[in-house]
């Protein structure tokens, strides 16, 4: 598989760099949010969402609907599992990072996934991407040894705890949280429960061609 970059054509089906919003403010904050060997998911972060641009997503990327800052920060270098919403996501990377990527369209019968047709793209610091609704994505994945830092901005309320317990078989069995369709991959270190539909090499991003 070979490491493409956001600017490429082959990014068009899965999403669009955000030109009409200043990330400068929120990179500089980001960098100040822990980076471990572990990835953290935090999906609201006050000091994220303190900042103007919080305003600036909300009307003019989101119509002016609730939203939450959050950040993905760590090391990982595997696919692990792909996920989707019923609503864009936008990504904003705080140093170079690798998004694996993947289409909606392109789930099969039994809620399986060919990892096979998973994409690899290079997000450089300082710059945002609108991940579509339909892209299927997971945690970014390191581009050098310093991990990666990234902006994880959403509808308010998405990766929150579900309210009810969702395994009742077709797509309903994939909703792990509040606004998250999930796969897993075998190899993945999911929780016990997470439906593992992804067939396939657990994609690494040690082996792409660059």
């Amino acid at each position: 598989m070979k490491l493409q970059k956001v600017t490429d054509p082959a990014f068009k089906k899965y999403g669009k760099i955000v030109e009409n919003v200043d990330f400068s403010a929120l990179v500089e904050e980001l960098k100040k949010t822990p980076c471990t060997q572990e990835v953290v998911y935090e999906p609201s972060v006050e000091s994220l969402e303190a900042l103007p641009v919080y305003q600036a997503l909300q009307d003019v990327t989101y119509g002016e609907m609730p939203i939450q800052i959050g950040y993905c920060n760590g090391n990982n270098e595997y696919l692990n599992a792909l996920e989707y919403h019923r609503t864009s996501e936008i990504d904003v990377a705080a140093n170079d990072l690798i998004l694996l990527l993947g289409c909606q369209q392109d789930i099969e019968e039994g809620d399986t996934y060919d990892t096979a047709k998973v994409e690899a793209f290079l997000l450089p610091a300082g710059v945002g991407v609108e991940l579509y609704a339909t892209s299927l994505h997971y945690a970014p994945c390191n581009a050098s040894e310093e991990g990666f830092r990234c902006a994880i901005i959403l509808p308010d309320g998405t990766n929150q705890t579900l309210d009810e317990n969702h395994y009742a078989g077709g797509e309903d069995r994939l909703l792990t949280a509040k606004n998250k369709w999930l796969i897993g991959h075998p190899e993945g270190g999911l929780p016990e429960g997470t439906h593992l539909g992804l067939k396939g090499t657990n994609l690494c991003v040690k082996d792409l061609e660059r």
